[in-house]
């Protein structure tokens, strides 16, 4: 297997896919309300032009400007107004080549934003929600160009193309906007580990520099027997030091974390009719059937039979 990044790996373990459903151009006074996603669904929002104030019940409220991207992990209700307090103006739908587009008659300040969702299938959409928060905003824009990253500018040459392709009738203009949701995913994921935009989860692990050899080694190598003396030297600290980090930027212990990346490929094997249960043991590192059976029954809520099952009546 050769190695890769942990992000890539991740992907990779998991894909996304995404989806472009919604272009707001909408002025003051507005408002926009989304209702609880389906399971694997995390709906997402672009703010390109314009500001906005960001209310859910899973965090404090928000002011948004231009450039921020908002991803909602855990597919909570949530809320986007002008701010004003005044009653908002009606709106009115209309489909568009491969978009809908939501507008009013509101005379004040304009929002241009993109919404859709990304989607990633059961049970691989448990690790996003336990390893990202519930709310992440990354905020791509610079107000100084010198302070702009690479990440940054990538991001915004795709929101753009999206706005582009969004606005206009062009060949294999729905395929590209499903392409490029999917690469404003991995994108928004990088810009945030950059950042320090999430507080806790795997973002914040990956932006602490002397903890990436860790995470890489346990997703590039998940069925080794990683002992934590092993991961500490590679990220040349003390095994107290590795543990306290994991707790504090994680959230959790590093034994979790690759207990986790081993039922997520686990999960990917088992949907293979021609390989055994305990050939999928053996691959993600467990000489016991008996004891890969129950991790992956208590990290994913069923039997390996049982998802397997599952898996195949899906496909």
């Amino acid at each position: 297997m050769s190695a890769l990044d942990w992000l890539s790996r991740l992907l990779v373990m998991m894909p996304v896919s995404g989806r472009l459903e919604l272009r707001c151009d909408l002025g003051a006074p507005w408002r926009v309300v989304y209702e609880r996603s389906e399971p694997g669904e995390m709906p997402y929002h672009v703010i390109v032009s314009g500001s906005a104030v960001l209310e859910s019940p899973d965090g404090p409220t928000q002011q948004l400007e231009a450039g921020d991207i908002v991803l909602l992990t855990h597919g909570s209700p949530h809320a986007f107004h002008d701010g004003s307090g005044a009653r908002p103006s009606p709106e009115r739908k209309r489909d568009i080549f491969n978009v809908t587009v939501s507008e009013n008659r509101g005379k004040g300040e304009r929002l241009d934003m993109l919404c859709g969702r990304f989607v990633i299938t059961p049970p691989h959409d448990r690790l996003m929600r336990n390893y990202l928060p519930a709310i992440l905003v990354v905020r791509s824009s610079a107000h100084d160009a010198s302070h702009q990253t690479a990440t940054s500018r990538q991001l915004a040459s795709l929101v753009g193309l999206m706005r582009a392709e969004s606005a206009s009738y062009t060949l294999g203009g729905y395929a590209m906007l499903n392409a490029l949701s999917a690469a404003l995913f991995a994108l928004t994921l990088r810009m945030a580990s950059e950042s320090e935009a999430a507080d806790i989860g795997l973002l914040a692990l990956a932006g602490h520099p002397r903890l990436a050899p860790a995470l890489s080694a346990m997703f590039n190598e998940p069925a080794r027997a990683w002992t934590l003396p092993e991961l500490a030297q590679l990220c040349n600290m003390s095994r107290a030091t590795l543990v306290r980090h994991f707790r504090d930027k994680v959230g959790c212990s590093v034994n979790d974390l690759l207990t986790d990346i081993r039922m997520t490929l686990a999960a990917n094997e088992l949907k293979k009719p021609a390989t055994s249960t305990e050939a999928v043991a053996e691959v993600v590192g467990y000489q016991s059937l008996a004891a890969f059976r129950r991790a992956f029954t208590q990290r994913m809520g069923m039997t390996p039979g049982e998802w397997r099952r599952t898996a195949q009546a899906i496909a």
